[in-house]
């Protein structure tokens, strides 16, 4: 058994790591949807939805004020850039539904692994106090606003 404990986040970040657990909850909205062979256009009504109403902002926030602490040169940022850019096509696609779908499921998991394991502990290392402050004020602690008009999952 590990004796590592998981590293506190900084409370500034929490947001983000509110929003990494909503894309989770996607992601096992998603494998539930295809397990029970729900119609894949009910599974892509609801992750377009995710896709615009959240993701797309979670992903802007990053890119223009998480990302900016160590600039796009860092390996860190690349691959988060990368698969950022990797899951927008993902979203957008339209055919191979059942393909794609499962593709998000994994790869969105994926991400959101990296980004709390890796890139935040990195980011939040580094941040200045002025550069925590500015997370904070930019994204607030928010309820997350379920679309419940097709819950699938359940």
């Amino acid at each position: 058994m590990s004796d590592t404990k998981p590293l506190k986040r900084a409370i500034e970040l929490q947001p983000l790591s509110h929003d990494h657990h909503q894309g989770l909850l996607l992601c096992w909205k998603i494998r539930t949807g295809l397990k029970k062979e729900v119609p894949l256009e009910r599974i892509k009504s609801y992750t377009d939805w995710f896709f615009d109403n959240h993701l797309k902002p979670h992903f802007e926030l990053e890119e223009k004020y998480i990302f900016t602490i160590f600039g796009n040169d860092n390996p860190l940022i690349q691959q988060a850039l990368s698969e950022h850019s990797r899951l927008n096509d993902l979203f957008n696609a339209t055919t191979d539904l059942k393909e794609n779908l499962s593709l998000i499921d994994k790869e969105l998991e994926a991400h959101i692994r990296f980004e709390e394991r890796v890139l935040f502990g990195e980011i939040q290392k580094e941040a200045s106090v002025e550069q925590l402050a500015k997370i904070k004020e930019i994204h607030t602690e928010e309820a997350f606003v379920e679309k419940d008009d097709d819950a699938f999952w359940l």
